[in-house]
């Protein structure tokens, strides 16, 4: 299961009031429970493998698919800079080093301009878009979800 797809679930069952849904299947077993008024993921393990069944092809390395989609914003003419997964927002490489960009800051298609940590690798975000950086939407080192907005950048 996609992140994408894990994340319609749990928009789903913000929509639909559904206080918990189990989904399993042959590879693995997720369970979404609504929580207050947030919904987490409470468990997602892969399912025990049949003793007789061959060993499972060794997983790649993950790395980053696809930057961050830039789409016309709303206000004006900015391109808002999506999160392209689930993870941790930082702004820096490390706590010590200066953030990627800054308010202001010039910006050209392909440059690292924010780091999203998932599952314990960190994925450099390029920007998809050349421009300035109008607004930082999200604080350092705060959780961000699929498609959420992390940047307003004026193209012109």
């Amino acid at each position: 299961m996609k992140a994408k797809e894990i994340q319609d679930l749990i928009d789903y069952i913000n929509e639909t009031g559904l206080e918990e849904v189990n989904i399993k299947t042959g590879d693995f077993e997720l369970k979404v429970r609504r929580s207050a008024k947030v919904s987490q993921v409470v468990e997602a393990l892969p399912a025990a493998q049949p003793v007789a069944a061959a060993p499972a092809p060794a997983v790649a390395a993950a790395t980053p698919s696809a930057p961050s989609e830039a789409e016309a914003s709303s206000e004006g003419n900015y391109v808002t800079v999506k999160a392209p997964m689930i993870g941790t927002f930082y702004r820096s490489s490390n706590p010590e080093s200066d953030a990627f960009v800054e308010v202001g800051s010039k910006i050209s298609k392909g440059q690292t301009i924010c780091i999203v940590e998932a599952m314990k690798l960190f994925n450099e975000i390029e920007s998809e878009v050349s421009g300035t950086v109008v607004k930082v939407l999200v604080d350092n080192a705060q959780p961000v979800e699929y498609d959420q907005p992390l940047f307003l950048v004026d193209p012109s």
